[in-house]
């Protein structure tokens, strides 16, 4: 079974952190934690557009009338991956994450659609609207936080 994305955040930013403290120069802040826990929730997103029956899933996922479903799952992971990775370069990180939270909320209404329309992801029933919408909240504050935050 898969890790939850809220689990992978906590964890790997908790993690990153953990080793700030301990030697990691790159990692001795949160707001550098945050970047690569957030980074790595995006990057697994991503890497879904990749296997194929995952990819299928979020092909169905795309609500009805939308232009080729396929392109839009491809285009949002190619956006996925180049977000998380500058997510990991200080430089752009704000950027990145702006862009991501955009992201992020331009998907949201496929998710509220998949899951009002019952469909499948990994043969498991979609997530409930209000959980999904409180993930994406979260998504969304921690990219505000890499933006605004120099915790």
């Amino acid at each position: 079974m898969p890790v939850p994305l809220p689990v992978l955040l906590i964890t790997v930013t908790a993690l990153a952190r953990l080793l700030g403290l301990l030697a990691v120069p790159a990692l001795d802040s949160w707001h550098d934690a945050a970047r690569v826990g957030v980074a790595a929730v995006y990057l697994l997103a991503a890497s879904g557009r990749l296997i194929p029956r995952v990819r299928a899933d979020l092909v169905r996922m795309v609500p009805p009338g939308l232009p080729r479903p396929d392109m839009l799952v491809a285009g949002t992971g190619v956006l996925e991956l180049a977000g998380a990775i500058g997510l990991l370069v200080p430089t752009t990180a704000s950027a990145a994450a702006i862009c991501l939270g955009l992201l992020t909320l331009a998907m949201t209404p496929a998710n509220i659609s998949a899951a009002r329309r019952g469909v499948l992801f990994g043969g498991q029933p979609p997530t409930p609207v209000g959980r999904r919408l409180a993930e994406q909240a979260l998504y969304l504050a921690a990219l505000s936080a890499i933006v605004w935050l120099p915790f």
